[in-house]
């Protein structure tokens, strides 16, 4: 394999080991030496990929969130003529991701938010731009929602977005804690399904 390809290949291992074990473990609790490990690459080699963790943290938030947002794309261009239909399917196997995970991990920004959303201003910069870019593509499906007629239109449609980045954060801690997808299921039942109807 040549260089650039295998060290192309090395560092997707690590973002995508560094997507598991931050989610599971935290960013403090999860220690350079067995990202490494995990990863079969050469202890020492970590500064080939990355300038130090906190670069690492950085690029790991943007690995994490982009195939969110390459489904959430999918799924509005397969329901291109039902919108409100597409994020609904989209929220349903997030939600069935989850159940199938044992309510493990929850959401990588959610938990990075927490615990150095205040400590790390590069991280809390690549946490920030994730959810905006996040709320913004979300924005576009509630947008094109309106456009048929199915959301209500007295609302801004970036505001509805956060709204319901918002309370899915939430919705995404208290399933934690309670071991159950209903939270999740109330979020998207109470705004998708609920507030932002158009019940006219």
């Amino acid at each position: 394999m040549p260089t650039v390809s295998k060290k192309h290949a090395n560092k997707s291992r690590l973002l995508d080991i560094g997507v598991t074990m931050l989610t599971e473990k935290g960013y403090h609790g999860t220690g350079i030496k067995e990202i490494l490990e995990a990863a079969r690459i050469p202890k020492g080699s970590f500064y080939n990929y990355f300038d130090s963790k906190e670069d690492y943290g950085v690029e790991v938030i943007r690995h994490y969130i982009a195939p969110f947002i390459e489904q959430l794309d999918s799924d509005l261009a397969e329901h291109d003529s039902d919108a409100l239909a597409a994020l609904n399917c989209y929220f349903q196997r997030l939600i069935d991701d989850l159940q199938g995970n044992q309510y493990q991990g929850g959401c990588l920004l959610g938990n990075l938010m927490g615990e150095i959303g205040d400590t790390s201003e590069k991280c809390r910069f690549a946490l920030a731009a994730a959810v905006n870019d996040y709320a913004g593509k979300l924005a576009a499906g509630l947008v094109r929602a309106q456009q048929q007629g199915t959301l209500r239109s007295d609302l801004s449609a970036r505001k509805m977005a956060d709204l319901l980045v918002n309370a899915w954060q939430g919705a995404l801690l208290r399933m934690k804690i309670e071991h159950s997808i209903r939270p999740l299921q109330q979020c998207i039942e109470s705004l998708l399904q609920g507030y932002f109807r158009n019940n006219v």
